[in-house]
């Protein structure tokens, strides 16, 4: 977008894609007018020095969400009575690649992370249809460039220079298909994803949704250690979605304001080991016994009761792909130099006796930077006994991703 002399921005109704919003009001229509005195060439992505001048019209702005801002657009805010001057630094951008791009989570995640200022590229891999999917996603008028990349032979060039990837490959569980056959698929569809990973772009940040995420995950360490560039602060497994649900059903149950709900989900990403710490939530509030009992058993078979919605049609789809969006902004936010970003995900951890488990931590340039232990501090007694009951199911499963990983050989 061009402007010489004056440049207007109106921008709708905003929602946050980040866990530390809680503070924010919640959000109404609102504008927000930018006059620029200098040239602005683009609308995200904004490369060019110079000074905006910004008008709220409602009150949307609050603290974090100028953080949000100030994520997207590196702007050094000063608040005025509603009106703000940024001084618009040098942005830098950032190459994402979705390995899967043309399947059900695959493409409502394309679709999401297309709309991200901080995103120059974006790189959709699937073995077959993504030509038609970068197609339609290329008409859409957000400065990334989008480029496409089918099958093995071109895996690598997918890759190159990229500082994201996320993983959605995989299938989902069809009638007749046991646990174990889908964890065989889905294992060993990661396993090569991420020696092309550990080849073309072992620096970048690693997002695994491909489940079952409490095996995969161990799965694509052990095949980044063969490699010899495993980086544990750079891996995670998209938990997300937990956070996501818990957020919305204590909302919906408390009668709260969703945007400032903020409740932190522990453990890993099945069925009991999803523990949300219903006594942590932010803003502070009480529930009964029943209504602990009953909001746990709900966000753990959250899945469960998409797929029974769909009558077979599919299973939570676009939900995860909102959820995983929302954690690649928080790490592009990261990768960019903000230093107010914590999201919940299942890492390499020594907060419990488990090589693994998902806990809130903040990212940063490098990855995690620090690990939110407090959280398992002061669990009420239904938190600690739900804790204690998933850690036999967790050890299981990441056990059983790398035993699988150790039958793999992999060439150096």
């Amino acid at each position: 977008m061009a402007a010489t002399s004056t440049a207007t921005f109106s921008i709708g109704t905003t929602a946050s894609l980040g866990p530390k919003m809680s503070s924010l009001p919640q959000s109404k229509p609102s504008a927000l007018r930018f006059n620029s005195q200098s040239s602005l060439r683009s609308f995200s992505g904004l490369k060019a020095a110079t000074s905006v001048n910004c008008e709220s019209e409602s009150s949307f702005l609050g603290k974090e969400s100028s953080a949000a801002l100030r994520g997207s657009f590196a702007l050094k805010a000063q608040k005025a009575d509603q009106r703000f001057q940024y001084h618009l630094q040098p942005q830098a951008s950032y190459k994402v690649a979705i390995l899967g791009a043309a399947g059900g989570i695959g493409q409502p995640l394309a679709l999401l992370i297309k709309m991200s200022p901080l995103v120059s590229a974006l790189h959709l891999y699937d073995v077959a249809n993504v030509k038609g999917v970068a197609a339609d996603l290329s008409h859409c008028n957000t400065p990334s460039q989008v480029l496409d990349f089918t099958g093995n032979s071109e895996l690598a060039n997918s890759l190159k220079g990229v500082n994201l990837v996320v993983i959605p490959a995989g299938v989902p569980r069809k009638p007749g298909m046991t646990r174990d056959d889908l964890f065989n698929i889905n294992a060993g569809i990661v396993k090569n994803l991420i020696k092309a990973v550990a080849d073309n772009c072992p620096d970048a940040f690693i997002h695994i949704i491909s489940n079952p995420v409490n095996s995969t995950v161990p799965i694509a360490a052990e095949i980044l250690k063969q490699k010899g560039v495993y980086d544990p602060k750079k891996l995670f497994g998209v938990t997300t979605l937990d956070v996501v649900r818990a957020n919305t059903f204590v909302a919906q149950k408390k009668n709260l304001k969703l945007i400032d709900v903020d409740v932190p989900v522990v453990g890993g990403h099945a069925g009991i080991t999803i523990l949300p710490l219903l006594s942590k939530t932010k803003p502070a509030v009480s529930f009964t016994d029943e209504e602990i009992q009953q909001l746990t058993v709900r966000i753990q078979n959250a899945g469960t009761e998409v797929v029974e919605a769909k009558a077979g049609a599919g299973s939570a789809t676009l939900s995860m792909a909102y959820a995983a969006a929302r954690f690649v902004e928080s790490s592009l936010r990261a990768l960019d130099g903000d230093g107010d970003v914590y999201e919940c995900t299942y890492i390499q951890s020594d907060v419990t006796d488990l090589p693994f488990f998902a806990s809130r931590v903040k990212i940063g340039r490098k990855g995690v930077e620090a690990i939110i232990s407090s959280d398992l501090q002061g669990l009420t007694e239904y938190e600690q006994k739900a804790l204690e009951a998933l850690k036999p199911e967790l050890k299981a499963s990441i056990e059983k991703g790398i035993a699988f990983a150790h039958k793999q050989t992999v060439a150096a």
